[in-house]
């Protein structure tokens, strides 16, 4: 309904925005130079064109009642609705009521999001909005997330993953002005350190998630301050915070019964801690310790033992875990679906057949570089109860021993959507399509070698190129 560059998006973004977003009074319709007001504007005819500029009395606008108008606004996404608060002056009140902008996600228009438009957004929604995407906006910093923990103080959900201007300053302001919020994505905001935990563990109580991935000044000071005072913290995600130790994880397992997710990829821990964990968040239900090199078997028996729900377990470049500590977890957590064992040099095909038999639900199964796999173990887990219905990725790069044997195996596999076999020398193109013929919407990852050509027979002076004559 109004006028943007043509072919340009990223100006129409920007004209969406400075206009509509900012203080100023929208740009009007009816400021569209009649040079530009042909036959039809972007697909709109122009008498229709006419009948939403001419007025605020259009007929759609005496036809239909404000509060239908303003629930069908309530369905429109941010750039809908800042183009329809740009058609008069009685849809840009519409357009622009707090009562639509209860969830905004920016992350598409990152490059032009910077802190005024956020101060103009808070001013705009008020307390009306609980829900704020900011990820990846660079240019949004401290003293705009002031502004606009003032204005929006019932925000419960809010993402700065990758806003890498804020500081501990941002989490001193939604402290002191938003105690609703229950979901904060600091991941990669590098200048956080133990501050901000400890404001948050004083001014939002109700925490339930919190992601400071990559927040490597964090330590057990700011994790003993947080969990402390929130009680309710069900999602930890502290992947990257190569400080954290043991001590840490204590903290967490002796005050958060009710964790159900925590990330810990790359932490410098040792079962010592996590036996903490698995005693103390007995409803765990993902754990990543992925990078974690010095977990042993003792903790796979700990979670088998003190979490039964455990539904997901990435434990990547673990390289002590063997045979006997995913047996005992296998007999005890039966609602298993997603398992990343990539690098656990150490399994065997008998890992797979304690799988196959305890873990009716797997869905993902990452075995790559596990270099002691045969088609025997794909064979298992292919004539499990996993198999018919519930297996939907399999990953097998670099598994030496695999061969085509383990894609007829995979055949009956129904729900299969992706195997990797990327450095699998022994499987060759025929047996890829053969699965296909059984699985033809399968997608297959896979490398071959270029073919080497024969020397030549009879000829005259042996051929080297250029590469081979500088070696």
């Amino acid at each position: 309904m109004c006028y943007y560059p043509k072919g340009d998006p990223h100006n129409e973004h920007t004209l969406t925005f400075a206009s509509v977003l900012n203080p100023v009074s929208p740009r009007n319709i009816s400021d569209i130079p009649r040079s530009k007001m042909g036959k039809e504007v972007n697909g709109v005819s122009r008498s229709r064109f006419e009948m939403f500029s001419n007025s605020d009395e259009a007929v759609i606008n005496k036809k239909l009642p404000k509060e239908l108008l303003l629930r069908i606004f309530s369905f429109l996404d941010v750039v809908t609705l800042c183009r329809c608060a740009q058609v008069s002056r009685a849809w840009n009140v519409l357009a622009l009521d707090g009562s639509n902008w209860q969830r905004i996600d920016l992350f598409d228009f990152q490059r032009d999001i910077e802190g005024r438009v956020v101060e103009n957004i808070s001013k705009r929604c008020g307390g009306f909005l609980r829900k704020l995407s900011l990820r990846g906006c660079l240019g949004v910093g401290d003293s705009a997330l002031r502004t606009f923990s003032q204005n929006c103080r019932n925000i419960e959900v809010l993402n700065l993953n990758g806003c890498t201007k804020i500081t501990d300053a941002t989490c001193s302001s939604l402290s002191k002005f938003c105690p609703k919020l229950k979901h904060l994505d600091l991941a990669s905001c590098t200048s956080i350190t133990n501050l901000s935990l400890k404001a948050l563990s004083e001014g939002c109580p109700l925490l339930e998630q919190l992601n400071i991935s990559w927040c490597d000044q964090v330590t057990k000071d700011g994790i003993q301050a947080l969990v402390r005072c929130c009680p309710a913290l069900h999602c930890l995600f502290l992947k990257g915070c190569t400080q954290l130790e043991d001590e840490a994880l204590k903290h967490i397992g002796n005050h958060c019964p009710e964790l159900l997710t925590l990330n810990l990829q790359t932490c410098s821990i040792t079962d010592e801690g996590l036996l903490t964990i698995c005693r103390g968040c007995p409803r765990l239900q993902s754990l990543c310790v992925s990078g974690c090199a010095n977990i042993t078997d003792a903790n796979l028996n700990a979670l088998g033992q003190n979490c039964p729900r455990l539904r997901i377990l990435e434990v990547a470049r673990c390289s002590q875990l063997t045979d006997l500590g995913f047996t005992s977890l296998a007999r005890n957590c039966h609602e298993l679906e997603k398992m990343d064992l990539e690098e656990c040099v150490q399994i065997t095909d008998s890992t797979l057949i304690q799988l196959s038999i305890y873990c009716p639900r797997l869905q993902v199964l990452s075995l790559s570089h596990c270099e002691l796999i045969t088609d025997d173990g794909i064979r298992h887990i292919g004539s499990g109860p996993c198999a018919h219905d519930r297996l939907e990725v399999i990953e097998l790069d670099n598994c030496p021993l695999i061969t085509d044997a383990s894609l007829e195996h995979l055949k009956s596999c129904h729900s299969l959507e992706r195997i990797e076999l990327y450095d699998c020398q022994q499987i060759t193109r025929a047996g890829i399509k053969r699965l296909r013929t059984h699985l033809p919407n399968i997608k297959v990852h896979a490398y071959f070698a270029p073919v080497t050509p024969p020397p030549s027979v009879g000829g005259s002076r042996q051929r080297f190129c250029r590469c081979c004559i500088l070696l």
